[in-house]
């Protein structure tokens, strides 16, 4: 571990702190996020885990290798209480959506921080009430049972409005489940809307729930292949995002 003190805005410093916000991230994402090479960025995070800030993992042999913040890494960037995250061959591929997803949008949306499930859930947990969370009923101590998403895009000091939250869907859930889900964000007043980033086979079953529930005025379902890439804004019809 780098015996000096972090150094903001650092290369390896900005590396290992999106990965502990993230929870994983590629080096495909990396280079997105920074219009850098792929051997820049390769770069970047081999320093990283050679200093024992990040650790790499692929446990899906078709699938992006994934990098995690190490407690070394979680601690040297003051994000310890974020804690690691795990990855397997069961989420993998959702870990890298998301970061995909993420580092595409922070491109498009310079005037807003792209956040994670992770922070959020620390947040929420920290001021003890929901944040950018749809509500899905009662847990059976009567505390609310909360649906939070996998990235939320949160409007920038002097933006103004209120956050975005992002969806990555990978594979279809139950009609009843999905529709519980869109419902929950239909009367979510927490976020100005919700942005469903869908693979092919999702995207049908997802439309039909959102239309289930009425929700084609707060929920907006856009394809993954475009949500992860830097070019246009499949984000704009929803009114922060703007």
């Amino acid at each position: 571990m780098p015996t000096s003190q972090p150094v903001l805005g650092s290369p390896t410093h900005d590396a290992v702190l999106w990965t502990a916000r993230m929870g994983a991230i590629t080096l495909e994402a990396l280079s997105l996020r920074h219009q850098i090479s792929a051997t820049q960025a390769r770069r970047r995070l081999g320093h990283a885990v050679a200093d024992g800030l990040l650790a790499r993992s692929r446990p899906l042999t078709d699938a992006p290798a994934l990098y995690v913040a190490t407690r070394s890494g979680l601690r040297w960037v003051g994000a310890g209480s974020l804690g690691i995250c795990r990855v397997t061959a069961a989420n993998a591929a959702h870990l890298a959506a998301c970061v995909a997803v993420a580092a595409a949008m922070e491109t498009r949306h310079a005037d807003h921080l792209v956040g994670g499930e992770r922070e959020l859930r620390r947040a929420e947990h920290g001021q003890g009430r929901a944040l950018a969370s749809a509500r899905l009923g009662r847990m059976p101590d009567g505390s609310p049972r909360l649906h939070r998403p996998d990235l939320i895009l949160w409007p920038n000091d002097g933006v103004g409005g209120y956050p975005v939250a992002v969806e990555v869907e990978l594979t279809v859930k139950s009609p009843v489940r999905l529709a519980d889900i869109c419902r929950a964000w239909a009367r979510c007043r927490l976020v100005a809307g919700v942005v469903y980033c869908a693979a092919p086979e999702v995207e049908a079953p997802l439309a039909r729930a959102v239309a289930r529930v009425r929700g084609q005025g707060h929920i907006v379902v856009v394809p993954l292949a475009t949500a992860m890439t830097n070019r246009g804004s499949p984000e704009r019809t929803v009114p922060s995002a703007t």
